[in-house]
């Protein structure tokens, strides 16, 4: 009698605990949920990330600046290529020649890609024999005396023949690798003024270096030197076309 009264037990124990267990079996458990929480913020800060990359230019307000997106966007494109091959050292800072532009207008911007702050804008030489006030004419060779385009990666700094510059490496095979080699440099120059681009209708060219004005260019080395992004920029098809950074799928 008394074992048959612990089974009659034992299962209305079972039937009273089943609607529970049910219950349990049907709602997801606390690691399951947690998962879906922690997938769906991943998604939410991937779409944000990508919406601040697609909104920077607008929030930091570049336009003001004058600097155009479609430059900007190039510009952004290879710095991302260039993060991503490890080859930056110096990822705070990007600059950017808009040499669409005349060399009477100021088509150097510096900036600091953690806030958007334009650090520095101002004028910038090309190659003599790239074109006078505009530049039309590009080219990768040695004693050509015109500007490369294209991304580079800023070197270190040394005392040469036009004083305090910037050491060049060029990115791009075919397109400005031959940088170092043709001792392509950031450096001052006194023919980099506005005065200058008044007196003769545009600035004073280089032998294929991007000059600034001397009296800042330290300030600009200093803060650009030593594996930074440059890019050197043409809407030119001969460049746009063939450029594998512009044109990769990053």
């Amino acid at each position: 009698i008394q074992l048959k009264t612990q089974r009659m037990r034992l299962i209305r124990n079972t039937f009273a605990l089943l609607p529970m267990v049910l219950l349990m079996a049907n709602a997801p458990s606390p690691l399951s949920g947690n998962k879906l929480t922690i997938s769906k913020i991943i998604v939410d800060a991937s779409k944000a990330k990508a919406s601040v990359a697609v909104d920077c230019y607008a929030e930091w307000n570049l336009t003001v600046a004058g600097l155009s997106k479609q430059v900007f966007d190039n510009a952004v494109k290879g710095y991302n290529y260039l993060l991503e091959k490890k080859l930056l050292k110096n990822t705070q800072i990007l600059t950017i020649v808009d040499y669409s532009k005349p060399s009477s207008q100021k088509r150097l911007f510096v900036i600091d890609m953690s806030n958007g702050q334009v650090l520095f804008n101002t004028l910038v030489a090309h190659g003599r024999n790239s074109g006078y006030d505009y530049a039309t004419d590009f080219s990768n060779k040695e004693s050509s005396h015109k500007t490369s385009l294209g991304f580079f990666v800023t070197q270190n700094t040394y005392n040469g023949g036009n004083g305090y510059s910037l050491k060049l490496q060029g990115c791009e095979k075919g397109i400005n690798d031959k940088a170092l080699e043709r001792a392509i440099v950031v450096h001052g120059a006194d023919y980099v003024t506005e005065r200058f681009a008044q007196n003769n209708g545009y600035l004073g060219r280089s032998h294929g270096c991007p000059a600034l004005p001397e009296k800042i260019s330290k300030k600009i080395i200093d803060i650009i030197k030593n594996g930074s992004c440059l890019f050197l920029y043409h809407p030119t098809k001969k460049y746009t076309a063939v450029s594998k950074i512009l044109n990769s799928k990053a």
